[in-house]
């Protein structure tokens, strides 16, 4: 299934274990974006501060992100390992780390989901022998539901913990490159954190109560436009637009449109896990950013929610709006550049269209003969 996304790989060293991580990686999001485009329209659309209010409806926003997305991502790694039965036991283990923590456990799901279904696959080895003839069935659904129920338990009282700490452990270390001062090298957390959906926790839990005490003071706080600008997100999907798997080049013009001007920033997060290289490009955009911010002392009066281009500039201060565009189009400029760079531009995918030529090739032959 992650073929389908990135090309073969073949070798054993380090860059190619890194590239089938990657691979396996793709192999569990970007067949359920469409997920993620849905979550996106319904966030941009219904939240308070969307663009068509409704209470109502925005009631389907934390279920989707917090349980729906999760168990999509665990269901799709688990039949990578162990088909179908892989993705049943995959989408009910990961279910106890939906359950053990607030946060959106993408990373727990990915991990989690392949895990099981890997434990389920030795388990269908060691019975498919030992097991009697009109037993096949019976064997199949009880082993498949032990191993599910017990990795859920492992999930929420193991899994989920881990992952919960590395959170508030990257939110503590971005809290202390702000009060050192070391804003730029805060994108080397940020934006990592962001990709494991950890954004909401950074910017909501550890950026914006501070930026709220300085804005109290100065009028204005940089730190609301640490983890809310949405150049680096932009820079990334033109990237993808013009340098990116063929396969996945239709679906970011939309993904940009939600990003930019709706401010969903989730929307790009599975373009980064897809290729997880790419991570550096987000991180030189973010830091680019915050440079250009501080060297312009730009800032804002409030937190931009949700992240777009036009809740940015509206809680821009009056004669601030150079400083926070300039901002955002260095970091969208930064993160194109090096993404373009890390996709080659885009040489391996421009070399696909040459396969058919053995067939020409072939015409003449079959003439003379």
């Amino acid at each position: 299934m992650a073929d389908t996304y990135t090309p073969p790989v073949t070798g054993t060293g380090v860059k190619a274990t890194i590239q089938r991580i990657g691979g396996h990686l793709a192999g569990m999001i970007m067949p359920n974006i469409g997920a993620f485009i849905a979550w996106g329209l319904i966030t941009a659309l219904f939240i308070p501060t969307g663009w068509l209010p409704n209470e109502t409806l925005a009631k389907m926003v934390d279920p989707i992100i917090k349980m729906l997305l999760p168990i999509l991502i665990a269901y799709t790694g688990g039949r990578m390992v162990h088909g179908q039965r892989g993705a049943v036991v995959g989408a009910v283990a990961v279910m106890g780390v939906v359950v053990g923590t607030d946060s959106p456990m993408f990373l727990g799901a990915m991990i989690i989901g392949p895990l099981t279904a890997l434990i389920l696959k030795y388990v269908d080895k060691f019975t498919e022998e030992r097991t009697k003839a009109g037993f096949e069935m019976l064997v199949d659904n009880f082993t498949a539901g032990i191993v599910g129920g017990a990795m859920a338990v492992v999930g929420m009282f193991g899994i989920g913990p881990v992952v919960q700490t590395i959170t508030t452990g990257a939110g503590n270390a971005v809290e202390w490159l702000i009060v050192n001062n070391l804003l730029p090298i805060a994108s080397v957390l940020i934006e990592p954190a962001k990709v494991l959906f950890l954004n909401n926790a950074i910017n909501h839990g550890v950026l914006s109560p501070l930026g709220v005490a300085e804005a109290a003071e100065q009028g204005k706080s940089i730190l609301f436009m640490l983890e809310s600008n949405p150049g680096p997100g932009l820079g990334l999907l033109l990237a993808y637009l013009l340098f990116g798997p063929r396969a996945m080049r239709p679906s970011t013009p939309a993904a940009m449109i939600i990003h930019f001007f709706g401010g969903i920033h989730e929307i790009y997060f599975p373009y980064v896990l897809m290729k997880p290289r790419l991570i550096i490009a987000v991180i030189a955009g973010g830091a680019a950013g915050v440079f250009t911010f501080m060297i312009t002392g730009a800032g804002l009066v409030a937190t931009p929610s949700p992240g777009s281009i036009f809740a940015y500039l509206a809680v821009t201060p009056k004669g601030g709006w150079l400083g926070s565009s300039l901002g955002i189009l260095v970091a969208t400029a930064v993160s194109f550049a090096v993404a373009a760079v890390l996709l080659g531009f885009g040489r391996g995918e421009k070399a696909e269209p040459e396969e058919p030529e053995p067939a020409a090739t072939e015409e003449p032959a079959t003439k003379e003969s």
